[in-house]
C-alpha cells in the first residue's frame, strides 16, 4: 500500500474515527485504526465494537487531488500514536507506505516515522446493514434532537436500558426520550420517511453524543438505517455505526401530566440566572436544592438555605402566573439542564402540585418537552 494525501483531511478524519477507538478494550486490534487505500480513495475506521466510525477520503473534490493512490492496500496502525504524529507532521502533503512485514512508512518534509502495522485480515468487519428501512433528517435538526434529550439519560448501570434514548417512529414523526427517573426530556419532529414503517429503538446516549461531535451544521440530510440490533447514519463521506440497546424502553407517556394546577411564564434566560445564583450556596450539601414559590402580582421567589453555609433568596418578576399558590423544591442542577436544553426566549412551567412532576416548555412550542420530578425537603 502507498499513497499520498492531504494533510488537513488525513487529521480530520483520523479526529472522525478516534472518537470510536478506546484504549478499554478487550480485543487489542480495536486499539488501532484501519487504513484501507482503493483505487476511489481512502477509507479509515475506528471501532470499539459498540460504536464503529468510517471515514472515506475521495480521490478528488471538487476538481482538486486530495489522494493520488500509487499502490491499493490496507493496514491497521496504533490509533494513539497515529493520531498524535499526524497532527504534528510538519508539511501539507503526507506519504504512507507499506513495506514488507507491515512496517509502515509515513513521511512529510524532512520527517520520517517508521511504524509497526497490523494486519488488516484480523479486524473485525462492520455490520453489513440492509439498506431497505431508511429515513432521512437534517444533520442540523439532528444535532438539536440529540442536545436537546441526551443529557437526561441515566449514568447508572443499574438499569441499563436507562442509559439510552428511546427513538420512535411513527406516521412521519420522530420522538426522542431520555429520562433517569428523575427528569424527562423529550423532543420530535417531522421526517422523511421512505416507507411508512415504525420503529422504536433504544441508542446509548454515548453514541449519539459521539455522534454529534463529528456531523456538521448543515442542513444536509443526513441517511438513518434502523435493524434489529444496530443503527447506521450515513452522511456525506461518513458512516457511524452504533450498536441499539436491548430490552424495553419503559412507557415514558404516563409521566407526564396532561393539567397542571399552577402556570408560570418566565423569561428564559431571567429564570437561568436566578436559579444559578441561588444554587451557588446549595452546591456544599450533596442535594443542589433550590425552592420556588409564588407570591401575590405575579412575583415568584427563588431561594436555597444551606445551614453551615448561609442562604440566598431572589424574586422574579414573571408575565403571568395563573392557579393555586405553590411552594415546591427541586434540584437547580436539572432545572438549568433543561432550561440550557429549551429554545425560546419565554417559557411556561406547569406544575400539579408540590410533590408532582413538574413540565417546562417553549411558550408557543409544542415539539420540546422536559419534566422534572421535586425533591422532598421536609
Amino acid at each position: 500500500m502507498r499513497f499520498i494525501i492531504q494533510r488537513d483531511r488525513l487529521v480530520q478524519s483520523v479526529q472522525d474515527v478516534m472518537k470510536a477507538v478506546t484504549s478499554r478494550t478487550t480485543i487489542p486490534i480495536l486499539t488501532g485504526i484501519k487504513i484501507t487505500a482503493s483505487d476511489d480513495g481512502v477509507t479509515l475506521t475506528g471501532s470499539d465494537s459498540d460504536i464503529s466510525i468510517e471515514s472515506f477520503i475521495p480521490k478528488e473534490e471538487a476538481g482538486e487531488e486530495i489522494v493520488e493512490i500509487k499502490l491499493s492496500g490496507s493496514i491497521v496502525l496504533q490509533a494513539k500514536f497515529f493520531s498524535e504524529i499526524v497532527k504534528k507532521l510538519p508539511t501539507d502533503s503526507v506519504e504512507i507506505e507499506v513495506l514488507g512485514s507491515l512496517q509502515t512508512v509515513i513521511r512529510s518534509g524532512k520527517s520520517e516515522f517508521n511504524l509497526n502495522g497490523l494486519d488488516a485480515e484480523e479486524y473485525p468487519h462492520l455490520p453489513q446493514i440492509e439498506e431497505n428501512n431508511k429515513f432521512h433528517i437534517a444533520t442540523d435538526l439532528l444535532k438539536t434532537m440529540i442536545r436537546q434529550t441526551f443529557f437526561a439519560v441515566s449514568t447508572s448501570e443499574t438499569r441499563p436500558i436507562l442509559t439510552g434514548v428511546n427513538w420512535k417512529v411513527e406516521n412521519g414523526e420522530l420522538n426522542c426520550i431520555a429520562t433517569d427517573s428523575h427528569r424527562l426530556a423529550l423532543r420530535k419532529a417531522k421526517i422523511e420517511t421512505e416507507n411508512n414503517e415504525n420503529y422504536n429503538v433504544v441508542i446509548p446516549g454515548k453514541s449519539l453524543n459521539e455522534l454529534s461531535k463529528i456531523i456538521d451544521d448543515s442542513n444536509e440530510l443526513i441517511d438513518i438505517v434502523i435493524t434489529e440490533n444496530q443503527i447506521l447514519f450515513k452522511a456525506k463521506h461518513l458512516l457511524f455505526f452504533s450498536r441499539l440497546l436491548e430490552g424495553n424502553y419503559p412507557d415514558t407517556s404516563r409521566l407526564i401530566p396532561n393539567e397542571s394546577k399552577t402556570d408560570i411564564i418566565v423569561n428564559t434566560k431571567d429564570f437561568l440566572h436566578a436559579i444559578d445564583r441561588a444554587s451557588l450556596l446549595a452546591r456544599e450539601g450533596r442535594n443542589n436544592v433550590v425552592k420556588l414559590s409564588t407570591i401575590d402580582s405575579g412575583v415568584i421567589e427563588i431561594s436555597s438555605n444551606t445551614p453551615e453555609v448561609g442562604k440566598v433568596v431572589e424574586e422574579i418578576q414573571s408575565q403571568a402566573i395563573d392557579g393555586e399558590d405553590l411552594k415546591i423544591s427541586f434540584s437547580a442542577k436539572y432545572m438549568m439542564d433543561a432550561l440550557k436544553a429549551l429554545e425560546g426566549t419565554e417559557i411556561k412551567v406547569s406544575f400539579t402540585g408540590a410533590m408532582r412532576p413538574f413540565v417546562i416548555k417553549p411558550l408557543h412550542d409544542e415539539t420540546t418537552l422536559q419534566l422534572i420530578l421535586p425533591v422532598r425537603t421536609y
